[in-house]
């Protein structure tokens, strides 16, 4: 599917109005907030780069490419899956994925499809986005553009409710991770799974660290 139906049904799914709850989740941001590593846009924005080229966005990226190209074949659904869970380094990041990848499934459901009954119970998000969209025909750089522009904003509004950042501010980071998102986009859609791998190991610990936090207002 290309043209305004397969946007049309991407901005829906991506939508922070799209009943997954990741809003609710900061992936260690909050943490690090908390102990005083971003504390201004620049350094959001690279806690958010590092993500993309390093850390969990990478790998979700990688997962979703698999899922879409995959969608069809219910035994690489579940490895895919399996794979997903294990490369969760904290409990909360493995509740996160596993969370909002039950709330998609079940909220597209509204878009019927045979893909559901192959798809493995728990699954990470970004293999049921990949799955969901590969069995709808949606092109598969256009998913990978929108999921990782969803997951951006989503880290970038944590940011502007915690440091606290002005929205302008927010926006111009947005921005100007375009690039850094869109090279991202274009190198997992070809990626094997060998090229999953990451060392933001910080992030990681910040999000090990945060269910320590004393006040918290995420989930992760």
């Amino acid at each position: 599917m290309t043209g305004p139906a397969a946007l049309q049904r991407l901005l829906t799914w991506l939508s922070p109005a799209f009943p997954v709850g990741a809003f609710a989740w900061s992936q260690g941001l909050e943490t690090a907030i908390a102990d005083g590593r971003v504390t201004d846009a620049m350094r959001l924005r690279d806690w958010i780069v590092g993500a993309l080229a390093h850390g969990a966005l990478k790998t979700d990226a990688i997962l979703l490419a698999h899922a879409h190209r995959g969608h069809a074949d219910a035994a690489m659904l579940a490895e895919l899956a399996d794979l997903g869970l294990a490369l969760t380094a904290a409990s909360e990041r493995h509740a996160e994925t596993a969370l909002t990848g039950e709330a998609f499934m079940a909220a597209a459901h509204a878009w019927p499809s045979d893909v559901f009954a192959r798809l493995p119970q728990p699954c990470p998000y970004p293999v049921v986005v990949g799955a969901v969209a590969g069995a709808q025909g949606i092109g598969l750089e256009e998913t990978l553009l929108g999921y990782l522009t969803a997951a951006t904003h989503t880290q970038i509004s944590v940011a502007v409710r915690l440091v606290p950042l002005g929205q302008t501010a927010g926006l111009q980071v947005l921005a100007g991770l375009e690039p850094d998102v869109s090279a991202l986009a274009a190198h997992a859609a070809n990626a094997s799974l060998d090229g999953i791998g990451g060392i933001a190991y910080a992030a990681d610990i910040a999000q090990m660290r945060h269910e320590m936090l004393g006040t918290r207002v995420f989930r992760s």
